[in-house]
């Protein structure tokens, strides 16, 4: 059974609940422990890091909370009507800031507990290198609080001490300044750079897995270093930032691959579903660097198993959703078997009639389409069908029917990461882990540093090695479909071509193009595309394949959509997108300038602050 903290302790610390991972258990009343006991006892102060990592592990997608989300319909990854894509944020539609510094705004809640924490274990009695272990734990989150703000509105307010929470003085004090965003994600760094130099690479116990370890701390800071070094935040290309980028990430590697961490052996759901320690804090799937745990069963405040899968799946398999729909833009997006775009392979000619023919093998592990074998709730021989049929005669009358009781709105789902062995009694309460760093990405980070800086060996290793791992053929010079000799600038779009496609709906795709400063560039002027199968009207007005499908695509799915389907696309949606360039730095939200005197509004959203000092 795997671990999922789920420890509710007040901000006052006055009392303590404790859990277990399979059920709640209710301990002897610890309301009169005082704030010596908790900090000078290693065993309780453990309890409060455990309620730490659960108040700010991310879910799936990435999604910490907050107006983003996951950010996977921000994008060409998924469809979602939202005011983004339309171009009508207002300044208080992205409220994350909260209306206070101090106990009003989620964040700086979590902000909040994790200083009382950092303050206290510090001053207790512990011996120090437990301290120190203990309190970098609560810093890597300060970090990652800080930079899920910074992200969305360049610098924020610092509070890196607890304040006091009621009074006039304290509302006082508690109303500071936006630091500058230079200011802001030198604390990141820093906060970072301290997690790096006191973390273990390695925890003994093997109910340590899950824990932030030396390695993870490096990675994370190396995603921090890059979105620094990126255009949205550096417009002049300082290379500085980017070498600083470079470096980190490759002490990143340094560390992790010295420490049992490395690119799992094959790209498929099993890089999902193996979980847990090898011994420690050691995965046994080497790709997970940074994860949320997630246990198979559910306790009393329901925080212990995820809704993924199931939101996921189809819902004809008696599953509630089906919500993570891929768009056709993404199926288009993967390359060929050769590792060459879609229409530029000499070898694998593309057809939309057959589009999931000869493609990269992660598309087969991202993209369920119809007539593909997708083994689920342990059936290895399930096949998805989501086309359409005509229920009466062709003319301008026609209708046609979904094969589904609920029709997949893009004609496409996604399958990466779900477990075939789930059956319907245990899917509502999959245990699945999130992994928020996958070893994938600390390459790609560093390669895109070093294709910044020129430096293209490290590219083509990184690259390279990510393309064999998928399953893409090597050619015959051995680049597994990237070109050779690519400038810096092919370098970049190369890598974040890689992203797109390894790291599709992870929760990356919004921020990747964010801050290259592409949303606008990449997105506005279109829209996005469902495909729609349709089975060829002979006049019998039925599903007249019903009863054969199956058959007759284990024999040659191939032949099957050349004889009895039609594939078209149609367009999800009803306006061009049109990200406004505002966005790349929002603005501050009127309750939060309300309550704030000293925050200034951001420039662009009738304010002075300038975001990228």
């Amino acid at each position: 059974m795997k671990r999922l903290h789920t420890i509710i302790i007040a901000a006052s610390l006055t009392s303590l609940m404790f859990t277990s991972c399979k059920k709640v258990v209710m301990k002897d009343d610890l309301g009169n422990f005082n704030t010596d006991q908790v900090f000078n006892d290693s065993t309780v102060a453990k309890l409060y890091v455990d309620y730490i990592y659960t108040q700010n592990q991310p879910s799936w997608f990435g999604n910490s909370g907050g107006y983003i989300g996951s950010g996977n319909g921000l994008t060409d990854e998924s469809y979602s009507d939202n005011p983004q894509v339309k171009g009508t944020v207002t300044m208080n539609d992205v409220g994350d800031i909260g209306s206070s510094v101090t106990v009003t705004s989620t964040p700086y809640v979590k902000i909040r507990s994790l200083n009382t924490f950092i303050q206290n274990i510090n001053a207790g009695t512990l011996e120090t290198p437990v301290k120190k272990r203990f309190a970098a734990q609560a810093i890597f989150w300060r970090a990652y609080r800080y930079f899920e703000l910074v992200k969305l509105y360049g610098g924020v307010p610092l509070v890196t001490v607890p304040l006091n929470a009621v009074g006039a003085d304290a509302k006082a004090a508690a109303n500071l300044p936006r630091s500058t965003t230079t200011q802001t994600f030198q604390q990141i760094i820093n906060d970072l750079d301290t997690c790096v130099k006191y973390l273990p690479a390695k925890w003994p116990q093997n109910a340590d897995y899950g824990r932030i370890t030396k390695g993870a701390a490096a990675a994370f800071l190396g995603r921090v270093l890059v979105t620094w070094a990126s255009p949205q935040w550096n417009p002049n290309s300082d290379q500085s930032r980017w070498q600083a980028a470079y470096d980190a990430n490759s002490q990143a590697v340094s560390i992790l691959s010295n420490n049992g961490f490395g690119l799992y052996k094959t790209w498929d759901y099993t890089m999902w579903t193996l979980e847990g320690s090898a011994g420690g804090s050691t995965p046994q799937n080497p790709e997970a660097v940074l994860v949320t745990e997630y246990n198979t069963s559910n306790d009393a405040n329901g925080q212990n198993n995820n809704t993924y899968p199931t939101q996921t799946m189809p819902k004809s398999t008696g599953a509630s959703g089906g919500s993570n729909q891929p768009t056709w833009e993404l199926a288009q997006a993967f390359p060929m078997l050769d590792g060459k775009a879609p229409g530029s392979s000499s070898k694998y000619s593309y057809n939309v009639q057959t589009f999931y023919k000869n493609r990269d093998p992660r598309f087969n592990q991202t993209i369920a389409y119809n007539g593909c074998n997708w083994p689920l709730l342990g059936n290895a021989n399930y096949r998805l069908w989501t086309y359409f049929y005509y229920t009466n005669a062709v003319g301008a009358t026609a209708s046609t029917k979904s094969t589904e009781t609920s029709a997949s709105n893009t004609g496409l789902y996604l399958r990466k990461g779900i477990d075939p062995s789930l059956t319907l009694a245990t899917l509502p309460y999959a245990g699945t882990d999130w992994i928020e760093i996958r070893y994938a990405e600390v390459l790609l980070n560093l390669a895109e540093s070093a294709a910044v800086l020129g430096k293209s060996t490290d590219v083509y290793t990184n690259l390279t090695a990510l393309r064999k791992r998928a399953g893409i053929e090597a050619g015959t010079d051995g680049l597994y479909g990237l070109t050779a000799n690519m400038s810096s600038t092919q370098m970049v779009n190369a890598v974040m071509y890689e992203r797109q496609i390894e790291l599709a709906f992870e929760g990356k795709r919004y921020w990747d193009l964010r801050r290259r400063k592409l949303l606008d560039a990449t997105l506005n002027g279109k829209r996005r595309n469902a495909v729609v199968v349709l089975l060829n009207q002979t006049g019998t007005k039925t599903d007249y394949i019903s009863g054969t499908r199956d058959a007759s695509a284990n024999t040659s799915i191939d032949n099957l959509y050349s004889t009895s389907f039609t594939v078209t696309t149609k367009v999800l949606d009803t306006y061009d997108i049109n990200y406004q360039t505002t966005y790349y730095y929002f603005g501050i939200p009127t309750a939060s300038l309300n309550n704030n005197a000293n925050l200034q509004q951001t420039q662009g959203w009738g304010g002075s602050f300038n975001p990228l000092l």
